[in-house]
């Protein structure tokens, strides 16, 4: 069909139809909360971002011990606001504009039911107070329109009313129907071209909905298939893989010496015909308590800039190539003939662990502890945690005899101080195979394996990969 040929028609029919328009409700009097099982005066206070005292004070609560599920609170501070409220957390995708059209509510009435003041305030994972009768119910799917369709043009595709989607948008006119933006598409549409106008993310899981200093995340996002993602955090650009049709996942390091706060979360779509989609939320990243190691004297060659600098930069270019193919299965097996069950349950077996904070020969504590030692004598067996390929294999000045093994999707594997090296470059090898023994070559001030795990280009705790299965 010639659109370019039907346009003026259509806009000549639009000028003809009626003007709809959503206008939102002024409540007064108070607005409630109803206590759930498990809340506390606490939490309650931490969702509905109130002060506990004025929580306790406003509905006479004098010991905390009296707050019981079904009982309805009042909220202070939403002075001009009538009606129960709840919570639920916001999903990463979800900016203000499509909340507001999501759940009907104005976005002057989220700002102020949330007490914000920027847009940046709604991150992934904050909770997300809304009037209860908003959230009933199912929700209109999330539609996004393509560059050469007007909204009429998908409208008569859809076999759908226009101005539905106008209403239900809290729009006033089809002009503001922007392309590439999310809007509440049609209930009824069934027509093939709905796919085609299904919004890019169609659900986008964080785990942990909070990031944390040194750990691994992992994004999951369902969408269409065969899409180009991206990720960007931190300076780094990560790629997605489709794990199954339309099922996306990738992996994220997030560096045990960031500043808690929140960063930037992009989410790049490169789709059929060079068109680009990006999607940026703030997440949350949360401080991890680690820590400090006693102060360590060592060989001051090994801590001269001259010395480290350069063999960083070669050890950590090893670690940021993207292999497509996912080599490793479930949980990593323990890189030592020590029982894993009984390390992880005494905590006996390694004398410093991931993230601790290091001072060297006096100076301040500006390093942090990139691995966990094992503790072991020398000539004691290492193995290979999972299946992969060896990327390194020789001897550094700080590292001594190292060992890299890559496993797949941006994640590496390191071993330290070796007294020997029992792979080469190249050699694929198998988990719990013998790669090497343990030594104190390199900054070592003893027998040990330092054991290391980077994901995508960062280093992470490698306890957490010994004790839980990744994707």
């Amino acid at each position: 069909m010639a659109w370019k040929s039907i346009r003026p028609v259509l806009f000549g029919i639009l000028l003809l139809l009626p003007l709809f328009s959503v206008k939102a409700q002024s409540p007064s009097g108070a607005a409630t909360y109803v206590v759930q099982a498990g809340d506390s005066l606490w939490s309650i206070a931490q969702r509905f971002r109130v002060s506990v005292t004025e929580l306790a004070a406003v509905n006479n609560i004098q010991d905390p011990n009296q707050l019981m599920a079904g009982m309805e609170l009042t909220l202070p501070g939403l002075e001009g606001f009538s009606g129960r409220l709840t919570s639920l957390p916001l999903s990463y995708g979800e900016d203000l504009q499509w909340i507001s059209r999501k759940y009907q509510t104005s976005i002057e009435a989220l700002m102020r039911l949330n007490h914000m003041v920027t847009w940046n305030e709604f991150y992934a994972g904050a909770f997300l107070v809304l009037p209860e009768e908003r959230v009933a119910g199912d929700s209109l799917p999330c539609m996004s329109l393509p560059e050469e369709l007007s909204p009429l043009e998908v409208a008569i595709l859809a076999q759908a009313n226009p101005w539905q989607m106008v209403a239900q948008n809290q729009l006033t006119q089809t002009i503001y129907v922007l392309p590439g933006e999310p809007y509440l598409g049609f209930a009824e549409a069934q027509s093939e071209v709905d796919q085609e106008l299904v919004c890019p993310f169609t659900q986008v899981n964080l785990s942990p909905t909070r990031f944390l200093q040194g750990k691994t995340a992992v994004i999951h996002l369902k969408g269409k298939e065969e899409r180009n993602l991206k990720a960007n955090f931190m300076d780094r650009t990560v790629p997605f893989i489709e794990e199954k049709s339309g099922e996306y996942v990738a992996l994220l390091g997030v560096h045990a010496m960031a500043e808690p706060g929140l960063y930037p979360l992009e989410i790049h779509l490169l789709a059929e015909e060079s068109r680009q989609y990006a999607f940026s939320q703030m997440v949350n990243v949360g401080r991890v308590d680690y820590p400090y190691d006693n102060p360590l004297t060592v060989d001051p060659e090994t801590i001269d800039p001259s010395v480290t600098e350069p063999e960083n930069e070669l050890w950590a270019s090893y670690a940021q190539a993207f292999t497509p193919q996912k080599y490793w299965q479930g949980e990593f097996v323990f890189p030592s003939p020590l029982s894993k069950e009984y390390c992880l349950t005494t905590g006996d077996c390694w004398s410093s662990r991931f993230g601790n904070r290091r001072s060297y020969n006096g100076g301040t504590y500006d390093y942090f502890h990139t691995g966990l030692d094992i503790v072991g004598k020398e000539g004691v067996e290492i193995y290979a945690p999972a299946d992969g390929i060896v990327v390194f294999a020789g001897s550094l000045t700080v590292r001594g005899n190292a060992t890299m093994i890559d496993h797949g999707w941006g994640v590496y594997t390191g071993y330290y101080h070796q007294k020997e090296i029992y792979v080469q470059v190249g050699d694929r090898v198998k988990a719990g195979q013998l790669i090497g023994l343990v030594g104190s070559t390199g900054r070592s001030q003893g027998p040990h394996l330092h054991f290391e795990v980077w994901v995508n280009g960062v280093q992470v705790d490698p306890l957490d990969w010994l004790t839980q299965v990744f994707p």
